[in-house]
């Protein structure tokens, strides 16, 4: 007799899947009832959490801090889960009702399955944003403003040419140190104020762009006073530390950084060194100094890499001002 020979096929594993997703589907509405008190419970747990986690952001935002981007984020999920839940809860009674004819109709049971399908995974959901919301910090610090903007005369007449000369000098990559001089009230103040606000609205690669009112009086602490305020050094131990630790701690902060420094009324030079500022030269430009004087030596003694005069206003400008200020109905 000859060998039957018949094909055999292994479906061991097919009929384990089979059967793994049946009781997987099983579950969904066995399950159901506790899965539905379990999310309720659950996302009470989370609505307490949200609630204390917001109340940490609130004090951090009154300390002007800023809250971080993944609380942000966290908040925006729960608020979307929660109203996820929200509508299955709502949604409930309905499938609880179905639940109690047993399972008599595939309709019935089809729809069960795909209600405890959705209740399982928000319930896991619910669960997994729970772990989330355990933020050590919740806030930062908020970023400095670069550019304080500081208020300009209602009139800046005869003073465009002259400022945009000025302008696209200090863009210049070969240039770190400007001076503007000439006699008192033609505008070197105007002038510096509306490079200051330049900044509010031109794009550019300053960390800090800090204003300084130097005066007749020349004090290097207050010099190191208004920067440090500006760069965040400013505080409790700050005023027990004598020039050359301020200094050094200013240097410190500045010399990876790239700054703007507007000194306004210089009368005679001030010594960059002494005030902890990495001093900008003709190869190394990445931070500016501009500064205002009545005396043109100044401008040379602060070592300028280029100088302006602020002239007088010529006759047509000086009586448009004329005008402007008098009133033309007085006139």
């Amino acid at each position: 007799m000859g060998n039957v020979c018949s094909p055999s096929f292994s479906c061991d594993g097919t009929i384990s899947q089979c059967l793994d997703c049946s009781v997987r589907q099983a579950g969904y509405i066995c399950y159901l009832r506790d899965n539905l008190k379990d999310l309720r419970r659950e996302s009470q747990k989370l609505i307490e959490e949200r609630n204390d986690v917001r109340i940490r952001v609130i004090v951090a935002e009154q300390q002007q801090m800023k809250r971080l981007e993944r609380v942000q984020g966290w908040f925006s999920r729960v608020q979307d889960v929660l109203y996820e839940v929200d509508r299955l809860t709502l949604e409930s009674n309905r499938e609880d009702a179905k639940l109690c004819l047993g399972g008599l109709c595939t309709k019935i049971c089809k729809s069960n399955y795909k209600f405890g399908r959705k209740v399982f995974r928000t319930l896991r959901e619910v669960q997994s944003l729970s772990l989330e919301g355990d933020f050590k910090e919740v806030a930062q610090p908020a970023p400095v403003n670069p550019v304080d903007e500081r208020p300009l005369p209602t009139s800046v007449v005869g003073l465009q040419s002259t400022f945009e000369r000025v302008w696209s000098c200090v863009m210049e990559d070969t240039i770190g140190i400007v001076g503007l001089y000439g006699m008192g009230g033609v505008g070197k103040t105007t002038l510096l104020t509306q490079i200051n606000n330049k900044f509010l609205v031109s794009p550019n690669h300053f960390d800090f762009v800090i204003w300084v009112v130097v005066s007749k009086d020349l004090q290097l602490e207050k010099i190191q006073e208004c920067v440090a305020e500006k760069i965040g050094l400013f505080n409790e131990s700050w005023s027990s530390k004598n020039v050359q630790e301020k200094a050094q701690e200013i240097f410190k902060i500045l010399s990876d950084k790239k700054f703007m420094l507007l000194l306004d009324d210089i009368w005679e030079p001030v010594d960059l060194a002494q005030v902890g500022l990495p001093i900008p030269s003709p190869r190394s430009t990445s931070s500016k100094v501009v500064f205002t004087s009545r005396d043109f030596e100044v401008c040379g003694q602060m070592e300028a890499h280029r100088s302006f005069k602020v002239e007088c206003l010529a006759y047509e400008d000086a009586w448009e001002l004329f005008e402007e200020k008098v009133g033309r109905e007085i006139l």
